[in-house]
């Protein structure tokens, strides 16, 4: 299984990015979906994360992103974004979505519940 991350780039204090994430064939409808972020000499951090609910998708949200981000998937069950808006300097960072078994995930997921990685995609924001 592998997973494409892709929509990052530069961009000013402010400004919008929508990163894309592409898993095999419907395997977002199925299993959990998280984006993990590590700043330039930083922890990795989580992010935000999608999994479905019987009919319903749950998100969840690091406590820095603050209303600014929303994590959603598409109806093929194949693609996540993660919509990114009033990015600041500090939202710099590597990207990454990663792919867990399904089932529920605490407020703030560890990364070690989702073993299977993306490449990562590089957002830089400048002031």
């Amino acid at each position: 299984v592998q997973l494409q991350a892709s929509g990052g780039g530069l961009v000013q204090a402010g400004g919008s990015l929508r990163l894309s994430c592409t898993a095999p064939v419907r395997a977002l409808s199925t299993n959990n979906l998280a984006w993990f972020r590590q700043g330039p000499g930083k922890e990795r951090e989580f992010v935000a994360a999608i999994r479905r609910e019987g009919d319903d998708d749950v998100t969840l949200y690091g406590d820095f992103v603050k209303g600014r981000f929303t994590v959603s998937g598409d109806n093929t069950g194949n693609t996540a974004h993660l919509q990114m808006n009033n990015l600041m300097p500090e939202d710099t960072a590597v990207y990454f979505c990663a792919l867990g078994p399904p089932g529920k995930i605490g407020p703030t997921p560890h990364s070690i519940l989702f073993p299977i990685w993306g490449q990562g995609t590089e957002v830089t924001v400048s002031s």
